[in-house]
């Protein structure tokens, strides 16, 4: 089924592509009111052989629409300031960046810096850079930083010796950003050039600097691991996947140091962090069977006329498989969604002997008959985890666009009948891209599936009470450990249901405010009679005015209705009655996904007391009656120094 729009001509029309119909509705004056939709289009356009051409075109006409026109029609759209900052011209980096961003649902509001001003830039507390609500800073660096400061002629140790101080100057103002930024700075390694390997005419030379730049480039790698707010993009990876460096052209007249296929991977790279950076990686990937994880129809060809190793085509999905099951073992959940009959595909995990991926590898199989939208649909329901945390891929563009359409919110992975290049989509996006891997994201598949367990005693019980009773739940509730920062960050960034502020911390976040006199930063653990469940809350609150102010309770959606949250806040206002606070105050505010926790306060005997235009509801206890810690829930609490 092809689109078509209308042209200049009346009594002719011509299929509409994905750009032609953003065209016609920035042409229309539509593209802030049809916002939602843009996503879709630029995934189409993100697929296309000329993928990166074709989003810097669509970004050009996005770049036009104001992001506070987005956001006023669309209230839960939230756009992004974003500085850039660098040795070149980086104008051409906007479009594809509006682009990327775009395809995330995040309008772009972009402050580009002069020419060559990243030192002023970075230095400057004032400028734009240092701008409460700046998300991101990229500083984008390239060869000339260090060949334009280089005596005449020059060697080998005059190049180690201008880039370890350039590393020492980046260093500084690393720490600098550290200490004033309340966003993310980002840096990237350089390419080094043939123009500038080969002015040395000996090739013992030419080893020599290749070296001493590898080491540069390590040093700003390491850069990130020694500053919290920091985050550098390797270009290596990126050249490698095509394009030229530059245009030599454009870097002699317009200093354009970094040319546009690179800056569009770039950009694209910078997409992924600013999703990581809001909580919005994916959880949950769904596969294809046939034709998708292995060569051949299980159910026309059989057991043994399936393949994923022994022949050509069975070794590239082989080679999928496992990048699969190595996304798994990092906290990735992965699920089955297959038109099969359900025995044979369970016989084909457990028993096939090509199979890298095994039944245990899954935390839900759905092999059936039915539409794979609701199958998905049930998945995410047996999860407890919204459609919009899910990737599927399939090779099918019938069950694709189905799921697309019925289901825009799940990101869609177009495999095709070339399995050599399935590994390649699968990891293009960098859907479950995060800042840093957790314990509890390695352990993620394995609680999931203690989930099951605890779904079939809860079938087996006869009431929730009863459920509850023989479930055995265990609260802890203690300060935040040092191990325990990136775990308690990355709760504020991915929980949107229970979460009752919606207010995103960074690790530098969390540990400013573990740093600071008055305030509590609480991590919540728990477990029960099927297991450890690890860190799965995280409380915020400080001291306002003899109050103790609740700034923020987020609890994991694996674990709700087993009494946590309610042992949580009973802990709390027991702790502020007898450190002599006078009440605890709180607020919620409301968004798309916790409306199921507006009555959370009321029930533990909170009274409303204001309510502003926005929504956000204000509550205060007086501790004159506080709640019970639920029956069935063994509490352990410790504030820690009153």
């Amino acid at each position: 089924m092809s689109t078509a729009v209308k042209t200049s001509d009346p009594g002719r029309t011509v299929p509409a592509g994905p750009l032609d119909r953003l065209r016609a509705l920035y042409g229309e004056k539509r593209l802030a009111d049809e916002y939602p939709a843009v996503s879709g289009l630029l995934a189409e356009l993100a697929q296309s052989d000329d993928a990166f051409t074709q989003l810097a075109r669509a970004g050009r006409l996005l770049a036009k629409v104001a992001p506070e026109d987005v956001a006023q029609r669309h209230p839960g759209v939230v756009p992004a300031t974003v500085t850039v900052t660098g040795h070149g011209t980086l104008d051409g980096l906007t479009a594809p960046l509006t682009a990327e961003l775009a395809r995330h649902g995040i309008p772009l509001r972009v402050r580009t810096g002069d020419y060559d001003s990243w030192q002023r830039d970075l230095r400057d507390t004032a400028g734009d850079v240092y701008a409460p609500g700046t998300e991101l800073t990229l500083c984008l660096l390239d060869a000339q930083v260090v060949f334009d400061e280089l005596p005449l002629p020059w060697g080998p140790k005059d190049v180690a010796r201008t880039a370890a101080a350039k590393l020492e100057l980046l260093d500084r103002l690393a720490a600098h950003y550290d200490e004033h930024g309340t966003g993310t700075l980002v840096l990237n390694t350089v390419p080094l050039l043939r123009a500038h390997t080969h002015q040395l005419v000996d090739h013992r030379s030419r080893t020599e600097l290749s070296i001493a730049w590898r080491e540069f480039n390590t040093g700003l790698l390491r850069l990130a691991a020694a500053h919290p707010r920091l985050h550098v993009v390797d270009l290596e990876p990126l050249i490698a996947e095509g394009g030229p460096v530059r245009d030599p052209r454009l870097a002699a007249y317009a200093k354009v140091h970094l040319g546009e296929e690179v800056l569009a991977r770039y950009a694209r790279e910078a997409g992924h962090l600013l999703r990581a950076l809001r909580g919005r990686a994916r959880k949950v990937l769904v596969v294809d069977l046939d034709n998708t994880l292995w060569d051949g129809i299980l159910g026309d060809d059989g057991a043994d006329g399936i393949a994923a190793a022994t022949t050509y085509r069975g070794e590239a999905f082989g080679r999928f498989q496992r990048v699969v099951k190595q996304i798994g073992g990092q906290g990735v959940l992965l699920a089955v969604c297959s038109k099969n009959d359900r025995e044979p595909v369970l016989d084909v995990l457990r028993d096939h002997p090509d199979m890298a991926l095994r039944e245990a590898d899954f935390v839900r199989i759905s092999a059936d008959w039915e539409p794979k939208d609701g199958n998905i649909r049930d998945i995410a329901a047996r999860l407890n985890l919204g459609t919009d945390s899910f990737v599927f891929a399939d090779d099918s563009p019938f069950e694709r666009g189905l799921v697309a359409s019925s289901l825009p919110e799940v990101a869609v992975i177009a495999l095709d009948e070339e399995p050599a290049l399935h590994v390649d989509r699968l990891l293009s996006d960098g859907w479950f891209d995060v800042r840093e891997l957790t314990t509890e994201d390695r352990a993620r598949a394995g609680q999931y599936r203690q989930e099951a367990e605890r779904q079939d005693l809860q079938e087996a019980t006869g009431s929730m009470e009863e459920y509850l009773s023989a479930l055995g739940v265990t609260v802890e509730v203690t300060p935040v450990r040092g191990h325990e920062v990136a775990r308690v960050a990355q709760i504020t960034l991915r929980t949107n249901q229970f979460n009752l502020t919606t207010r995103r911390l960074q690790q530098p976040d969390v540990r400013e405010r573990l740093d600071s006199p008055g305030h509590l930063v609480l991590a919540v653990r728990s477990r029960d009679r099927f297991g450890d469940n690890g860190v799965v809350g995280a409380l915020f609150a400080y001291r306002e005015d003899g109050a103790l102010r609740i700034d923020n309770m987020l609890l994991s959606c694996r674990v709700f209705a087993r009494g946590i949250e309610q042992a949580t806040i009973a802990a709390l206002l027991e702790h502020a009655r007898d450190t002599g606070t006078a009440e605890v105050r709180a607020s919620y505010r409301p968004t798309a996904k916790n409306h199921k926790v507006a009555g959370f306060y009321p029930s533990l005997g909170f009274e409303r007391t204001a309510e502003s235009g926005d929504g956000t509801v204000e509550f205060r206890h007086t501790l004159a009656v506080l709640p019970e810690v639920p029956q069935h829930v063994t509490l352990d609490a410790d504030f820690g120094p009153a």
